[in-house]
């Protein structure tokens, strides 16, 4: 994070705006909105655009050349001269008395920068890029502004009214924060949203009325992450990674996606690694219980598809038998998303019309698989956590009638910028593992389809990202979280 957001209280309080043109103008209009007194520091008229302002005594027009001293008593100030040697000047006068200071288009020359904003007081949206691409910004601003009603504003102004209320009624943080969460999320918001504001305080009164103190029963989300990129987890999902207090999570559970969690939610790492399990499933199983006996939201945060190898229907059955309620949010499992991501089509009328997904956990040192099954023509085969068995797989398809020129496929970390991809065949394929050097998690896939890789391969990552997304962002939390 370049830059910390923050929401600065100016009403009240002191700006001073350098400059007396169009682009000071817009600056005198942002900290005017926001309560402040404002002058304007130009030695020449102001601008037309200082015009919608005149009304105001909130605006003092200072005719003089800027010196230092009328940064006394400020608490902000803006540089948009369009003099780079005065706004310099004033960066420099600014930073010697510690005031923020903004030089307008100068990122670099700034103590804080400003965002697109999108205004629905009292909720405000900000929308940054460190001052990198302020177009995209902008463009990101209009795409949320089609996301966010105006009518939001109302509804953060019902809430607001009811607020010590609530505070009155639930004694904790917790408590008051799910009476929200289930305000919002019922027709109330709808109810603003359509203009009927005085049927939707009527409703906030009852709701409030009727519910008691007591804390809610808990309950489990299992959520499918997918296979490592952010833009491939279903809306649900991210619904219910907001709402969680508990996020229980695996290693396969990469960092951009465990920070799209809730910020305050207590974090619990359960992760497994080949030969090695942080925590036993068994115990995981009753972990979740507890938590959610203790009337927590838990999110069970899985890599992948929860169904699909990920022991998803073991920590069910286990909820089932306590009696905890749960939700199942499927994902896209890693044979789908790292398969597109690496061009390589699943199934395909000329190459394939079955496709088979199997694990390849070695066992004493062997794969205990239906070989024949698998070694059969005109199918894809998917092999999941099976680096360190690449050399038996290769060897055992071989033993069991399939040709040693059979197109392989082998990816590291598929749909994240850290993507690798190695093709060959099953006489190959083994060695050039080992060339490159590929780590876990890694994805096989064996069959015909794999000979379009090179013709199909459209995602092209950074090569210059960081390789370690799949180590936990936090040390191993103790299962008393």
């Amino acid at each position: 994070m370049d830059y910390l957001p923050i929401f600065l209280d100016l009403r009240g309080r002191k700006g001073l705006v350098v400059g007396g043109g169009d682009t000071a103008a817009r600056k005198a209009a942002l900290m005017l909105n926001a309560g402040a007194w404002v002058t304007a520091v130009a030695a020449e008229d102001l601008s037309e655009a200082f015009a919608a302002h005149a009304g105001t005594d909130r605006l003092i027009h200072l005719r003089a050349h800027f010196r230092p001293e009328h940064l006394e008593g400020m608490d902000v100030v803006f540089a948009a001269s369009e003099d780079a040697g005065l706004d310099q000047a004033v960066h420099d006068a600014a930073r010697a008395r510690h005031v923020p200071v903004n030089v307008v288009d100068r990122p670099g020359q700034c103590s804080f920068i400003m965002p697109s904003i999108i205004d629905r007081s009292p909720v405000m949206v900000a929308v940054s890029s460190g001052g990198e691409a302020p177009v995209l910004s902008r463009l990101l601003r209009a795409r949320l502004e089609t996301l966010i009603p105006a009518a939001y504003g109302r509804l953060a102004a019902l809430a607001g009214r009811f607020k010590q209320d609530v505070r009155r009624r639930f004694s904790t943080t917790e408590t008051r924060r799910k009476f929200w969460e289930k305000a919002f999320l019922s027709p109330i918001a709808e109810m603003v949203f359509s203009g009927r504001e005085q049927e939707a305080e009527a409703s906030l009164r009852s709701m409030l009325d009727a519910e008691d103190n007591a804390p809610g029963s808990g309950e489990v989300y299992l959520v499918g992450a997918g296979p490592g990129n952010p833009d491939l987890l279903t809306f649900r999902a991210l619904r219910l990674m907001q709402q969680a207090d508990v996020v229980v999570y695996d290693r396969l559970v990469s960092p951009p996606i465990l920070d799209m969690c809730r910020r305050d939610a207590d974090r619990l790492y359960v992760g497994k690694e080949r030969d090695h399990h942080a925590v036993p499933q068994d115990e995981i199983n009753l972990v979740l219980v507890r938590l959610a006996k203790e009337g927590k939201r838990v999110l069970r945060l899985k890599g992948g598809d929860p169904f699909i190898f990920g022991r998803g229907g073991e920590e069910i059955e286990t909820l089932r038998e306590h009696g905890v309620p749960f939700q199942v949010v499927p994902a896209v499992t890693a044979a789908a998303g790292v398969a597109s991501y690496a061009g390589i089509p699943l199934t395909h009328r000329d190459h394939a019309q079955a496709l088979i997904l199997v694990t390849g956990h070695l066992k004493d040192g062997t794969m205990d698989l239906d070989w024949d099954m698998l070694c059969r023509p005109r199918q894809t085969i998917v092999i999941y956590m099976g680096l360190k068995g690449l050399v038996t797989l290769c060897d055992e398809m071989k033993k069991h009638g399939m040709p040693g020129d059979t197109p392989a496929a082998i990816v590291q970390q598929g749909t994240t910028l850290n993507q690798k991809t190695v093709t060959g065949t099953l006489d190959t394929l083994p060695a050039l593992a080992a060339q490159a050097e590929l780590k876990p998690p890694t994805l096989i896939i064996v069959g015909s389809v794999v000979s379009l890789h090179e013709k199909l391969n459209w995602f092209h990552p950074d090569p210059a990202a960081d390789d370690h997304w799949h180590t936990p962002l936090d040390k191993p939390a103790a299962l008393g979280v």
